[in-house]
């Protein structure tokens, strides 16, 4: 197998249209992002499953992690779809091509297709470069050339294009028009200080593609919270490669978003640029590769955040139930998302009925009933309760009203906490519980790392021989929230506890003026919901 052989792909889609992700090197650049080389494996793979046509990976030369990842990925990734990218720069000024060590390090990467950034707004040229704008143009057409005779394919990212182009429409479109008589295959057009708007984007790009004939593609930073946007204005206005990041990840506030991009040219524009069925898993990849950022997916994200297809309000939900699409500008099992009902004190009974139908609990249009599940959360919310972040909490409601008897697995007779502040600073936080289990009293005592931790060892300590599944049950997430109203110490505190059974996770609430309190309730909820969901009985 040669260098190049393994980064081929297997099943890569028509090359009228390219879809370039820059995740590994661009986005790599946003603040609190610090890949691995196993990282960077992990998030390509991703990606060629996805499907997008082409993935690059860094910049092979200019720092040892990244030459790890195209030595590994040659061995290691058989890619189905993409073409694995190295990035580098044009040859020095007064050098040339064949000679530049950069150059080279980017032809022993052995990846098969390389992207040059080059220098296209004129002062940047003078200033950064400290070189002639002739000897820009030579670098460009050097460097293009030189890689295209040893077999690659090269795309070429006009740097500071837009900006360039405002200042010197001339040069600009110079510089593109070099690089594609070169032997560039795509001319890239780039926003990179993010400053340009719809409009702009669209003009520039119809005008630079008639002057010069060249394949164009954008890459568009999101400064002005316009990357998808403008990406999208660039397609309308002829270019053919767009170059997204996954999840919008880069320097400052980002680059175009991947993923909505991406849905756009498939759904709105019925451009078919994913292999049959990947759309579906872009939910799925877009929370992978979050998970291995290790930064939590955005909620509120296009198409993949899980607040996308979430409805709230009472007059939504009634049309809703009607016909999803009232409210809804996609299906979402489209990008392998779901639609989610949110019930507040703004639901109605349409909120209510739909909730139940998602949580498996038919309310057979009992309107008494269902009557009276919407005053109860309203009632409830009023005292500070939220249950759209509480599906468990609202499920034991919901069950509670609908069998006229809240489910129950244990009695609480009593318990207490204590925290003990040693002369050496250290802290003992113990708890006691007492409790009836299948008729049977029990009390219970556990040391922890808080006050909260304790309670829930000594619950486990006294229930566990009666439900052995409360050992697999484990506390992810512990949120506290003071509510408005009284203020310091007297105020009200909502308790939100996530748990997990190791294969599924459910969030719980509690209220009370004591913080304490307020865990219990949401702890005993998180029992009660897991051991429900478990098949097990209630013992009253």
């Amino acid at each position: 197998m040669t260098t190049t052989e393994a980064s081929q792909p297997t099943e890569a889609l028509d090359d009228g249209f390219h879809v370039f992700d820059t995740t590994l090197r661009d986005g790599a650049q946003r603040e609190g992002i610090n890949l691995t080389v196993a990282d960077k494996l992990t998030i390509a793979r991703y990606l060629d499953e996805f499907g997008v046509g082409f993935i690059e990976g860094g910049w092979p030369g200019a720092n040892p992690r990244d030459t790890e990842f195209f030595a590994r990925a040659r061995a290691e990734i058989h890619f189905r779809n993409a073409q694995l990218v190295a990035f580098g720069a044009t040859r020095r000024a007064g050098g040339d091509a064949a000679s530049d060590p950069q150059v080279r390090a980017l032809l022993e990467s052995g990846a098969p297709v390389i992207t040059l950034v080059a220098k296209s707004h004129d002062r940047h040229v003078e200033l950064a470069l400290r070189t002639t704008l002739e000897e820009n143009l030579e670098m460009v057409r050097d460097t293009v050339s030189h890689l295209v005779a040893q077999g690659r394919r090269v795309f070429v990212d006009c740097e500071h294009f837009f900006d360039g182009y405002r200042a010197n429409a001339e040069y600009a479109k110079a510089v593109v028009r070099t690089a594609h008589e070169a032997g560039a295959d795509v001319v890239i057009l780039c926003d990179t200080n993010g400053g340009m708007l719809p409009a702009q984007i669209g003009a520039v790009v119809s005008t630079v593609l008639a002057d010069t004939g060249a394949r164009l593609g954008i890459h568009a930073q999101d400064d002005t919270g316009c990357a998808v946007a403008n990406t999208l204005a660039a397609v309308d206005a002829g270019a053919t490669h767009v170059q997204c990041t996954a999840n919008g990840y880069g320097e400052r506030v980002g680059n175009a978003n991947l993923f909505p991009v991406v849905a756009a040219l498939e759904i709105k524009y019925g451009r078919k640029v994913l292999p049959e069925g990947a759309l579906a898993e872009m939910t799925r990849i877009s929370h992978a590769i979050a998970e291995v950022v290790n930064l939590t997916p955005s909620t509120h994200q296009p198409y993949v955040g899980v607040s996308a297809f979430a409805h709230k309000a009472g007059l939504h939900a009634s049309a809703i139930k009607v016909d999803p699409d009232l409210y809804q500008h996609i299906d979402p099992e489209r990008v392998g998302n779901t639609m989610r009902m949110l019930v507040s004190d703004m639901a109605g009974r349409a909120s209510v009925e739909l909730k139940g139908k998602e949580l498996g609990v038919d309310l057979g249009g009992d309107r008494a009933l269902i009557a009276r599940v919407v005053e109860r959360v309203k009632e409830r919310e009023l005292a500070g309760y939220t249950y759209e972040a509480a599906d468990a909490s609202f499920e034991l409601l919901l069950r509670a009203e609908a069998e006229g008897r809240a489910r129950k697995y244990f009695r609480t007779e009593s318990w207490r906490a204590i925290v003990e502040d040693r002369p050496d600073g250290t802290h003992a936080n113990e708890a006691t519980v007492k409790l009836w289990a299948k008729g049977e009293r029990i009390v219970a005592t556990a040391e922890g790392n808080g006050p909260v931790n304790a309670l829930d060892r000594a619950l486990r300590v006294a229930l566990e021989r009666f439900y052995p599944q409360l050992a697999k049950f484990e506390l992810v997430d512990y949120k506290v929230r003071i509510l408005e109203g009284k203020h310091g110490t007297e105020s009200t505190t909502r308790v939100l506890i996530s748990t997990t059974d190791g294969s599924r996770e459910w969030n719980t609430v509690g209220v009370a003026p004591n913080v304490i309190a307020a865990s219990w309730q949401a702890l005993e909820d998180a029992y009660t919901f897991g051991l429900l969901h478990a098949g097990v009985e209630p013992a009253e």
